[in-house]
């Protein structure tokens, strides 16, 4: 049998005692002849990803049994940085500036602890790159005397690049540019390169999309094998994709989405059963029907890994002609579905559950906003072409309620943070931000979807399947202790001994501080507190949810790890289900897979923050001097944040700018504290602010409080009688 990962990986740990090296471990494994070969291949892919390092004499160890962590660097704009180790894999190793030079932000790296810090933290140095996450670079270029140089946009990046003369592209000074890199930093040299793209001029908004397009390596444009790919792919359904599958085109089945949604790939219905029971259809666009597994359309997907939605675009998953055609489910046309059938008692609970392809033809394309307004039964409900589907909507309406309350029954944590929506004008420029709105139909779609991917993951799980579960893993016990006390300054009481009753706990109190000046600040803190969720072929549960069986499902034109669910689930219900070599193949691949997805979804929720971020800045750019009434959303050492009632748009004040007083902050009450006039300011507290200071390469609006004269903040009001202590 070939040798595996997990075999090298228990040979080092056992019987290792010291690095060996490629001869010894062939030989200690019992390898001969083209096992050999694929176990000194192996071990070269280990070395590669970081699970083992090769250190000097070409001797192999695993990393922890030389004193490394290997991870990836995530790099402070002020020099200094961190080595992220894989999930559960340890703590965060804090890099000095001094031995961050010769590595960028996202390298793949070994470092070596040498000491611990305050709270045991461990510090150390990077002693090895294992892998570059830079083949380019993204920056502003300008001419020196006799080499020009190109200053990185993204500030984490540190070092200018040095173009030679030759290389420059054709770039004029002040121009943003994307640069190879040729040469990569070292301790004492900087990295050199060549300019193989000019973007154009800073401040074009066309410019700047594509900047930070390129600056977190976003695929947008399609290769002409997948677009070529994607033409042979028919444009409507034929006869012979309707063999296997139930029809359910008379179904009164509809699509809910945002006003500017252009692909639709889950559509609902609801049916009254006896009892107070209800039946819910759950249809999911069949895009694996059209995306063959290991296609030039499939490979894309993988690399794209996810759709990514700025203000005035989509870079999206898969061409045009399956994410808005063929597999998108436009009302009045024949569409193929993976359908989850679930049945609900009057409290929420799933009492049946049935998978299978299907055939719709959505009765409607609905948006959140029109079901708002039939549901209230408002003067636009009375104008609107769909009032017919009234009794539909009223049901799905009755069902998320009784699903709300069943996840809130076990602990599901649900976090009121708003959203910025980005208002443009023709020329892509910001003219309004404001707080995206979300009203019953958001909700009713969410609960559904969360319905469809709890069944789907318990379904395949009780058949021995193997999937990409969507995982998120419990609280750090420090963390939760750390929060604990934190809200224990505002008198709210929540004992958390990291069981499993502690996401029930926690929902009691966010229920409790819903309305009150601190409820965005918990609702904030408690979300750093939490782990990220990500994709894991192992089954820890969604702490987050309290679902102990979940997966994503619901959206394969946008995300891929969807799409790796639906093959799964598709060879499982046909005749025979998963084989043992199909099973042991998943097995192998998925690992890989699910840390690919996860690193593609923070990509692309990187880039659209800083979309947003840069916005924001723009919109307030010639604001600088205006004045504006807002509320304190956060405080910190070193000021306060503000968020704007005019504009849903947050900027610091920051304590250097307060001339009346000396102030203080008081950690376990959160707020700042004047030492002679006794002024406070902390959360929900009422300012007026002056724009100070917009810096668009930072992405930093900052705040100078206006009239410092004016009456000081009161203490926070006191507790209503009856609530916990």
């Amino acid at each position: 049998m070939a040798v595996t990962p997990l075999d090298i990986i228990a040979h080092l740990e056992r019987q290792a005692r010291r690095p060996l090296t490629v001869r010894e471990l062939v030989s200690g494994l019992g390898l001969k002849g083209a096992e050999r070969r694929a176990g000194k291949a192996l071990l070269e892919e280990l070395a590669r990803d970081g699970t083992l390092v090769r250190l000097k004499g070409d001797r192999y160890s695993l990393p922890r049994q030389v004193n490394l962590v290997t991870g990836r660097v995530s790099a402070h704009r002020d020099g200094y940085g961190f080595v992220v180790p894989p999930a559960g894999q340890g703590r965060d190793v804090f890099i000095p500036a001094r031995f961050m030079r010769g590595v960028m932000d996202g390298d793949r790296v070994a470092a070596r602890i040498e000491r611990h810090g305050r709270g045991g933290s461990p510090e150390g140095r990077v002693v090895q790159v294992l892998d570059r996450a830079h083949a380019t670079l993204v920056g502003r270029f300008e001419a020196g005397r006799r080499v020009g140089f190109v200053v990185p946009i993204d500030p984490k990046l540190g070092t200018d690049l040095l173009i030679p003369p030759g290389a420059e592209g054709g770039a004029r000074p002040g121009q943003i540019v994307v640069t190879r890199i040729d040469i990569y930093p070292e301790k004492n040299r900087n990295p050199e390169g060549t300019i193989v793209e000019v973007l154009g001029d800073p401040g074009d908004p066309e410019v700047e999309v594509l900047t930070i397009v390129h600056q977190h390596g976003l695929p947008y444009r399609f290769p002409a094998e997948v677009l070529a790919a994607a033409e042979q792919i028919p444009e409507m359904v034929a006869a012979a994709d309707l063999d296997g599958r139930e029809d359910l085109r008379r179904l009164p089945i509809v699509t809910i989405d945002g006003e500017t949604a252009r692909d639709f790939d889950d559509a609902v219905s609801v049916q009254a059963e006896a009892g107070g029971r209800l039946r819910l259809w759950v249809a999911i666009a069949d895009v694996g029907h059209y995306v063959a597994e290991g296609s030039p359309l499939d490979a894309e997907a993988l690399e794209r890994g996810t759709s990514v939605y700025f203000p005035d675009r989509c870079i999206p998953m898969l061409p045009e002609r399956l994410s808005n055609g063929i597999c998108s489910l436009n009302p009045g046309v024949d569409r193929l579905v993976l359908t989850a059938e679930l049945l609900f008692d009057q409290q929420g609970a799933r009492l049946e559950s049935r998978f299978y392809p299907a055939v719709i033809c959505s009765k409607a394309r609905l948006t959140y906003g029109e079901v708002r307004d039939l549901l209230l039964e408002n003067a636009a409900a009375s104008a609107s072409s769909h009032r017919d589907l009234l009794p539909q909507l009223q049901r799905l309406a009755k069902l998320a309620k009784r699903l709300t309350a069943m996840r809130r029954r076990r602990g599901s944590l649900d976090f009121d943070l708003p959203e910025a929506e980005i208002i443009l004008n023709l020329q892509g420029e910001a003219e309004d931000i404001v707080r995206a709105e979300r009203n019953q139909a958001h909700r009713l779609i969410e609960e559904c979807m969360l319905a469809a991917n709890e069944a789907v993951a318990e379904f395949l799980t009780r058949r021995q399947a193997p999937l990409l579960y969507r995982i998120h893993e419990p609280p750090d016990a420090e963390k939760l202790q750390a929060f604990q006390q934190f809200v224990a300054h505002f008198n709210y009481g929540v004992q958390l001994d990291g069981s499993a009753g502690d996401a029930r706990r926690l929902q009691q109190l966010l229920a409790e501080v819903e309305g009150t000046p601190e409820e965005r600040m918990i609702n904030q803190v408690l979300l750093r507190s939490m782990q990220q969720a990500r994709y894991d072929p192992e089954n820890v549960g969604h702490f987050g949810l309290a679902a102990e069986y979940y997966c994503h499902f619901t959206s394969p034109i946008r995300r891929y790890p969807d799409l790796l669910v639906h093959r799964v689930l598709r060879r499982v219900l046909q005749p025979g289900g998963l084989n043992d070599a199909e099973r042991h193949r998943l097995q192998r691949s998925l690992p890989a897979l699910g840390e690919l997805t996860s690193q593609r979804e923070r990509r692309a929720m990187n880039a659209e923050r800083e979309i947003v971020a840069l916005k924001k800045t723009q919109f307030m750019a010639d604001k600088v001097g205006e004045e504006f009434g807002g509320f304190i959303s956060g405080v910190q050492p070193f000021g306060f944040f503000v968020e704007l009632k005019d504009y849903f748009v947050e900027g610091l004040v920051h304590i250097s700018s307060l001339s009346d007083d000396f102030y203080h902050f008081e950690e376990e009450r959160q707020r700042l504290l004047g030492a002679n006039r006794r002024r406070i300011f902390q959360v929900g507290g009422e300012v007026t602010v002056r724009v100070a200071k917009v810096s668009l390469e930072r992405r930093e609006i900052d705040f100078d409080l206006a009239g410092m004269d004016a009456a000081p903040t009161r203490e926070r009001r006191q507790r209503r009688p009856g609530k916990t202590g």
